[in-house]
């Protein structure tokens, strides 16, 4: 499983026309999964995610947490981060998990958020989609499991 995480002070998610979530502060999550990704992972990168301190104290030190901030969730899958770019010039896709069970995942990592914290919002699995966000930082972090 990897997640490309973004601090922000806003973020949303569109599929065509329709906003389907959209945030204040908070972290964008660009989510993938590789073929042996399962539910432990799924419910070990919820927690970790919430519970990273990435978001500054009065001294601007990262010390504060989503929860302590009151910082929302945007989840966006996002298979992509599983291309291999080390031959030719075509991104190669098959290290990530098909896309049934990929989906799969991918809702149970929402809902493992969502039973965590309270504001959770995500993006729509295989769908075309925009996303907006204003970096807060900028800090990007990538996480691996």
């Amino acid at each position: 499983m990897r997640i490309l995480l973004q601090r922000v002070t806003s973020a949303s998610v569109s599929a065509g026309d329709r906003v389907v979530g959209s945030i204040d502060r908070g972290v964008v999550l660009l989510t993938g999964f590789g073929g042996l990704d399962d539910d432990a992972d799924v419910s070990r990168a919820a927690e970790r995610v919430l519970n990273l301190r990435i978001f500054p104290d009065e001294a601007g030190r990262l010390h504060h947490t989503l929860a302590e901030v009151g910082g929302g969730v945007l989840a966006v899958p996002q298979f992509t981060l599983y291309a291999r770019t080390d031959r030719g010039r075509r991104p190669d896709f098959t290290d990530a998990l098909e896309p049934d069970a990929a989906s799969g995942l991918f809702d149970r990592f929402v809902e493992a958020l969502k039973a965590r914290h309270d504001r959770v919002e995500a993006g729509v699995f295989g769908a075309d989609m925009s996303v907006s966000l204003v970096n807060d930082g900028p800090l990007t972090l990538q996480l691996e499991w």
